[in-house]
């Protein structure tokens, strides 16, 4: 008679609640869906000082989900609660993500789609998502980078290169400015103006606008928006059916390669890089933060990949006294360390500290008046299952 051995159940799941734990010290997590974990924290270990601390975590397998930006109600300039992007897009979890004025205008880079809306010349860090065909099919850069775009196109008189002012925000008398789909049905600027309208591909004037503003912006196309009824050389050359390429260059200042930020599907901004490379930064004099930004606790928000490649949403609790007094930058850091983190960035913080899981708000944001409207989202969606 064949004898069964008995399954070493206890050790089974001994290894089961080893493998969960990772050696972190998180304990136990949710499984929310197929490659996102959730964690929470309550580790007084991690502050510099007394006070109570809520963390909440989202662990991402970047081969099984997919990371988005984007925009509240998918308008640049807009603001939404973090609930309310996430409920549209369908979204398993998200996260407020970028910085932005009382307006909604994004302070920071940002690219959403492919398409870049807002623009940055301070070197503040910055992560790109990039859509990889291989393993893993989600990939982040991170370092510190500013962009630039410009516009070019022949005239009589040779080449021409024009900087763009600014992208998607207020026009200004005397700036050029560049107008995308995202931004509005049109430029809502004030008359006294002067706007070409392109589209096509390769993109071409198809009309201009004297002394005028509000110009419908073409889905497959751009308006240039100069603030004056009398724009100067070359732009004056710039005529109907005359072909024009926008072009934006990244420059980054920690030696990632400026092509992977121009073919990053989307790129979101933060204010304090905290970890590049597996190693903790100490000098945040080149993002021009605001004295006492890294050192005063705040709810923060927080985006990193670990040592396997996994990719990490924290959010922060703070402000409340009774509940969670926030973090400083150096701990902050001292939570990536936990996590293992080889790179992370903070990104917008205090009243807009928001995780949203399964269509609910996990934490308790600090502001009194409920969850703050935000200009942006990091959405943690489902990705299809290859047949």
């Amino acid at each position: 008679m064949r004898v069964r051995r008995r399954r070493p159940v206890g050790w089974l799941v001994l290894l089961l609640a080893v493998a969960a734990c990772d050696g972190r010290g998180l304990g136990e997590p949710q499984v929310v869906a197929a490659g996102v974990r959730r964690y929470h924290l309550t580790d007084t270990s991690l502050l510099d000082g007394p006070g109570p601390i809520a963390i909440d975590l989202l662990r991402l397998d970047p081969q099984r989900v997919d990371l988005q930006s984007a925009l509240a109600r998918d308008e640049v300039m807009g603001r939404e609660a973090v609930l309310d992007t996430a409920h549209r897009h369908e979204a398993i979890a998200a996260v407020n993500a970028g910085f932005f004025l009382p307006n909604g205008d994004p302070a920071g880079v940002l690219k959403v789609g492919g398409e870049l809306v807002s623009e940055t010349g301070r070197a503040r860090g910055a992560v790109a998502i990039l859509e990889r065909p291989s393993r893993p099919r989600v990939a982040l850069v991170f370092d510190r980078v500013t962009v630039d775009l410009a516009a070019r196109f022949d005239t009589a008189g040779g080449p021409a290169r024009v900087e763009i002012d600014g992208v998607d925000t207020t026009r200004r008398r005397g700036e050029l400015m560049l107008f995308t789909p995202r931004y509005h049905a049109d430029t809502d600027t004030a008359g006294h103006g002067t706007e070409w309208t392109l589209g096509g591909s390769p993109l071409a004037v198809e009309s201009i606008s004297h002394d005028a503003g509000r110009s419908p912006i073409p889905r497959d196309g751009v308006v240039l928006s100069f603030g004056g009824t009398h724009p100067p050389a070359p732009l004056d050359a710039l005529d109907v059916g005359r072909q024009v390429v926008i072009e934006s260059r990244f420059h980054t200042r920690l030696g990632t390669p400026p092509a992977a930020w121009a073919s990053a599907r989307d790129i979101v901004g933060g204010a304090g890089l905290l970890v590049h490379a597996g190693r903790a930064l100490e000098d945040w004099s080149d993002e021009q933060l605001r004295e006492g930004f890294s050192t005063e606790r705040h709810p923060r928000t927080m985006i990193g990949v670990d040592d396997r490649g996994e990719i990490w949403l924290a959010v922060i609790d703070g402000r409340r006294p009774d509940h969670s007094v926030g973090m400083t930058f150096a701990e902050l850091q001292r939570l990536a360390a936990r996590l293992r983190l080889q790179e992370a960035l903070n990104l917008d913080g205090g009243g807009s500290t928001t995780m949203v899981v399964r269509n609910e708000i996990v934490n308790r944001p600090s502001d009194k008046e409920g969850p703050r409207e935000v200009s942006d989202a990091l959405l943690v969606l489902a990705r299809p299952v290859r047949p």
